[in-house]
């Protein structure tokens, strides 16, 4: 008495061949995608912080929310359809490889009765005759056949394309090549930031991990510039960036523009264009409203400082000549917004050289004169940085997916089988797709076998 249980290797193997593996493993991986488009990958901006509590932001952080596409759980699913892909196509192909390799090529009568479009023609002639004219219109209109002589009867096999039906293993191959290519480039590759002033030079980025990463060589910005619409919005803005090598430009890469969409690959490190911005000191005084007992008070480009009654004040732009916006007024000015103590906000501009219209703003600077003494700024450039050696493979692998699908699609493997015996030709093909069109192929093939045979009486 034989048993009908699996064994547990049988089970674990039936459990990744299974398509409904494969169904919940894709389902799966598209629903929880959402959650990268959803939350912020990376470092989150403090804005979107500030809208969740500290529990989900525990949580997000544990179940790796914020580099989702890097977390064990992602990887997890990633390699568990990609041993479904294997399963499948180990546990399909064999057959499908003995289909192409060893066709059947004899029409007994167990594939007579599973062939469609079968036709019998009656005719007069000997069979070798009949053989021969036979084979020479398969190889006029459709390939040339292979003759098999079998008990008194000529059997005539011809096909096309056979080596389309692997196409649908080439999509598989090119999904596990994808797969590789991206686990390369996470485990061989990063994404970073970096800002560098005008003028000066960096050898190290700062991943989003905020991991210090050593480039092997240093980039200088020389100048950075934007274009602005009539409008003030940024229209373009472009870095001049020069590869240095041992402190020495390097050929080719000496002032090399860099904009938005346009970056700069040196070493299989690419440099975005991506933000700018202002950096600099600029000095304050904070005095008595007649101008006695001044106090310097510093800040940085965009940074904050404390009043003495201990409002906040941030710093938001600067001009060196106040002449530009306001007629009648000159020299250096700077906007600055105080967060008053009752909460409220306001923004004011404090000038170098007009104390008389500082004091209107004592009331929001506790009493106090605030006085703008100018400063330096220079202009940054924020880049990003990308180091993906498993590109190249991903790409290998989207070519190899787009000819899978083309052949999966648009080729199909047609076969006709013919015998020629006791003055009866039959013959009968199939196609693995495009039923229509072979059995349209198949009326056209007919009409013009009835042509080259001597025919007693069609049936």
């Amino acid at each position: 008495m034989t048993s009908s249980k699996k064994t547990i290797s049988q089970s674990i193997w039936d459990f990744f061949c299974s398509l409904k593996l494969t169904m919940f493993t894709l389902i799966t991986l598209a629903v929880i995608s959402i959650i990268g488009t959803v939350i912020p990958q990376g470092t989150p901006p403090p804005e979107y912080l500030h809208t969740i509590s500290q529990n989900k932001l525990k949580l997000y952080k544990s179940l790796g929310f914020f580099d989702m596409y890097h977390s064990w759980w992602f990887i997890l699913l990633l390699s568990l359809l990609s041993l479904n892909l294997i399963a499948c196509s180990v546990k399909r192909l064999p057959a499908i490889c003995k289909t192409i390799t060893r066709p059947v090529r004899v029409m007994d009568d167990g594939l007579e009765r599973s062939i469609s479009n079968l036709t019998s023609i009656m005719t007069s002639g000997d069979a070798a005759t009949l053989k021969d004219r036979v084979a020479a219109v398969l190889k006029a209109e459709f390939a040339e056949p292979v003759v098999t002589e079998t008990d008194g009867a000529y059997h005539l096999f011809a096909q096309t394309a056979p080596w389309s039906r692997l196409a649908v293993y080439a999509v598989h191959l090119s999904v596990l090549v994808i797969f590789i290519g991206a686990i390369i480039g996470s485990l061989f590759g990063y994404k970073g930031f970096v800002n560098i002033p005008e003028g000066e030079s960096v050898g190290k980025v700062m991943s989003r991990s905020e991991k210090e990463i050593d480039l092997g060589f240093a980039v200088r910005c020389e100048k950075f510039s934007v274009s602005h619409y009539p409008n003030g919005a940024p229209k373009e803005f472009k870095s001049i960036l020069t590869v240095l090598e041992n402190g020495r430009p390097v050929a080719g890469y000496d002032r090399v523009p860099v904009i938005v969409n346009d970056p700069l690959n040196y070493k299989g490190i690419t440099f975005y264009q991506s933000s700018y911005g202002k950096y600099g000191e600029h000095e304050f005084t904070v005095s008595d409203p007649d101008g006695s007992n001044p106090q310097p008070l510093k800040m940085q480009s965009n940074g904050s400082a404390k009043l003495p009654d201990g409002s906040g004040i941030c710093l938001q732009e600067t001009t060196p000549d106040i002449s530009r916006f306001q007629s009648g007024l000159n020299g250096p000015a700077a906007q600055v917004e105080v967060h008053l103590a009752n909460g409220e906000n306001k923004t004011f501009i404090v000038y170098s050289n007009n104390p008389a219209m500082n004091r209107m703003n004592l009331p929001y600077t506790g009493g106090k004169l605030l006085q703008y003494r100018g400063g330096e700024e220079f202009m940054y450039t924020g880049l990003q940085v990308a180091k993906d050696p498993g590109v190249w493979v991903v790409w290998v692998g989207c070519i190899l997916m787009v000819v899978g699908i083309y052949v999966a699609f648009f080729m199909a493997h047609r076969r006709i089988w013919v015998r020629v015996e006791n003055g009866t030709v039959t013959i009968g093909g199939n196609s693995s797709k495009n039923q229509g069109g072979f059995q349209l192929f198949m009326e056209q093939l007919m009409t013009k076998l009835k042509k080259q045979l001597p025919l007693e009486d069609n049936k």
